[in-house]
């Protein structure tokens, strides 16, 4: 049986960290074998220590700017929630035409899928041209969140989204193109996206995908931070109250 340490204990070990009161006086070459071989069998311990610490100094900085922006970030209730009545909020700015947002589709997918307790606000924050901004203005209609995560799923998994294929897309999810376009000229959305955009520069956002999760900014397609401070929050008793589900 393998015996494993505890994370503070080899975050030090492969970090060089001095520890106030360490488990084994410090000079202890067993002891400090036993740390060297358990990493050099189980390497993948040190990013995982290297990613909480990141995680932990990154949301001491970003805590005091989340805290002036928390309801626009989570409680928007003109934006697509997923999980609506979760106790833990993640929040991602994307755009339809991003390389990068396409790749950690899937996993946001699964990561819906997998924890119900997650309540997804997705942020149309469209930067990749004139495609982008009509794709997040047709997914800011009534119809179009009326057709949820699968209608989302569909753009995110089209690779080379265009105006045509953005209109296949409304039809495959049985919306009429036209209806949908005439909805989307509403000044409305256009607020909203102006909204969103101002939100990203307070926030110091720059590209996408990038994902909030409490006091957490995890710019880039890096799920596995996603993961990270999705973890810390739960075991931090950090969870938020839900959002008042609609009515």
């Amino acid at each position: 049986m393998k015996r494993f340490f505890p994370l503070a204990a080899l975050a030090a070990a492969s970090l060089g960290l001095a520890a106030c009161k360490p488990a084994q006086p410090a000079a202890d070459p067993e002891f400090g074998a036993k740390v060297r071989a358990y990493l050099l069998e189980n390497p993948e311990v040190i990013q995982e220590a290297v990613t909480q610490l990141r995680l932990k100094e990154a949301a001491k900085a970003a805590a005091p700017t989340l805290a002036r922006y928390r309801k626009q970030l989570e409680n928007d209730p003109r934006d697509l929630v997923i999980n609506p009545r979760g106790s833990v909020t993640v929040v991602e700015f994307f755009d339809y035409r991003c390389g990068y947002c396409k790749v950690v589709a899937p996993e946001v997918a699964k990561l819906i899928r997998e924890n119900p307790d997650v309540r997804f606000v997705f942020k149309e924050f469209p930067i990749f041209g004139e495609v982008s901004q009509s794709a997040a203005r047709v997914a800011l209609t009534p119809q179009a969140k009326a057709k949820g995560l699968p209608l989302h799923q569909a753009l995110m998994a089209d690779k080379s989204l265009s105006e045509a294929s953005l209109d296949q897309h409304l039809r495959d999810a049985g919306l009429d193109p036209a209806t949908v376009r005439q909805a989307a000229r509403d000044p409305a959305i256009d607020q909203q996206l102006q909204d969103v955009r101002a939100l990203a520069g307070g926030l110091g956002l720059t590209g996408t995908p990038a994902f909030i999760i409490g006091d957490y900014v995890i710019p880039g397609a890096d799920m596995d931070s996603v993961r990270a401070a999705l973890a810390r929050i739960r075991n931090e008793g950090m969870k938020r109250p839900p959002a008042a589900a609609p009515t």
